[in-house]
């Protein structure tokens, strides 16, 4: 039997202990594909099918596989030339499939062509490597899973994250993993054979391309849509240390600033900011959207938070002040009378959307967030991004979809701060001293 003395950075040494499930995400540049396509090669090396045994099988998988070239077939073949290791080790590289010592197999896949029935072919395979797992959707893993089931097999996971409800992110990044798996994050950082080409391309990247350097190269998920508005903004902040543990000082003001869907107090929709203006430092801590909730809701999550009316006001858009034809009550309203303190900012007519925009733009270098609390808001002004007419290749003002409701609060807030009226306003007698 050959041997492979192959080396393994730091980082992927867990996946090296025997495990059902392995998983590795990350960003480019961090050699998770080139970990496994070795590991693969090793482990048909390790179980050749020697005494009357069969060789190891082993599928690589793609979500979608129309040919061979979006497949990993020729990175395993690469190692295997770089490894020295060819027929007389019992590989035989074919058109669209690999053979291994033993009569083992490595075949490439696509799950989209699998069906219930067809996939049952796969039952003898010890090895499944899905690459671009991120794409995976949870019929597919539901297919695969169970019919891995050889004695000894494995399921390896290599992915660079997109979304947090992605299927493979629930199974192996959720609170319940499956049974044992072992999962590691791996990024450009992480790859000791890191080379100067590659980190000219990540300099470039986060010049050229900062909405996306996140995603691309941190392995973070694709918070940033193209053409955010906050794209550039959100990364000058997480490179300047902006983003990370915060606390509201005891004694200020917490402000309070809605963005609410619909009319009255029974609209179906509301985003909330807290945040404290101290000197010439916004600090925002907290982030809350529900949809779908009564205001009674959304104020007892104030008070939970001990945003109460002795310590919090309330900023509101124009549309806070307009009653709900049936209960003849607005949120101002209803506010008022839970106690709070509360400021309605004047409609801007036409283009307010965009002076909102401008405005929280132009005070973002002056802002800190709480990197936990605040993190599906900051999704949310990640996302919030342009309409396109891709006719006539203009733009159609801001895209109203699920980041809206956040982005619009947060631009709320860009605007009161810069309302003397707002800055300025005295406090209800028993609030705490602070205001500025």
């Amino acid at each position: 039997m050959s041997v492979l003395q192959i080396p393994t950075a730091e980082v992927f040494a867990p996946l090296l202990a025997p495990a059902r499930d392995k998983g590795a995400h990350g960003g480019r540049g961090s050699g998770k594909s080139h970990f496994f396509a070795g590991m693969l090669i090793e482990d048909c090396l390790a179980e050749p099918g020697e005494s009357g045994g069969e060789g190891l099988r082993s599928v690589c998988i793609r979500e979608v596989q129309k040919d061979l070239a979006q497949s990993s077939k020729a990175l395993i073949e690469d190692k295997l030339r770089t490894f020295g290791i060819g027929e007389a080790d019992g590989f035989k590289v074919f058109r669209d499939v690999i053979e291994t010592p033993g009569d083992g197999l490595i075949i490439f896949k696509g799950m989209q062509d699998y069906t219930a029935e067809s996939i049952k072919s796969l039952e003898n395979f010890k090895r499944a490597w899905w690459e671009e797992a991120q794409a995976a959707t949870q019929h597919s893993i539901n297919l695969l899973r169970p019919t891995i089931r050889a004695p000894g097999s494995q399921m390896w996971w290599s992915w660079n994250a997109r979304r947090k409800i992605d299927p493979v992110d629930i199974m192996l990044r959720g609170p319940e993993l499956p049974t044992g798996a072992i999962v590691v994050e791996a990024n450009w950082r992480d790859n000791p054979w890191f080379t100067a080409e590659l980190e000219q391309e990540r300099q470039d990247c986060m010049r050229i391309q900062p909405d996306q350097y996140e995603h691309i190269w941190e392995g973070g998920y694709v918070s940033i849509a193209e053409g955010a508005y906050y794209a550039a903004s959100l990364t000058l902040a997480k490179g300047q240390r902006r983003i990370g543990r915060l606390a509201f000082d005891p004694l200020m003001t917490v402000r309070l600033f809605f963005d609410i869907g619909g009319t009255g107090a029974k609209a179906d929709a509301c985003s909330i900011w807290p945040a404290q203006f101290i000197g010439r430092e916004i600090r925002v801590r907290d982030y809350y959207e529900a949809v779908g909730q009564p205001l009674a809701a959304h104020i007892a999550w104030l008070r939970s938070m001990g945003y109460g009316p002795d310590r919090a006001q309330i900023w509101l858009p124009h549309d806070g002040a307009t009653n709900d034809k049936v209960y003849d009550v607005s949120y101002e309203s209803a506010l008022r009378a839970a106690g709070y303190h509360v400021t309605v900012v004047p409609n801007q007519g036409k283009g307010a959307a965009a002076a909102r925009i401008e405005a929280a733009r132009r005070i973002f270098p002056m802002i800190w967030f709480d990197e936990e609390s605040t993190e599906g808001g900051r999704d949310a002004l990640g996302w919030y991004h342009e309409k396109k007419d891709d006719v006539r290749n203009i733009g159609l003002g801001p895209e109203h979809d699920w980041s809206s409701h956040g982005a619009d609060a947060f631009g709320l807030m860009a605007v009161a701060y810069e309302m003397p009226s707002a800055s300025n306003r005295p406090l209800k007698t028993g609030m705490r001293k602070g205001v500025v």
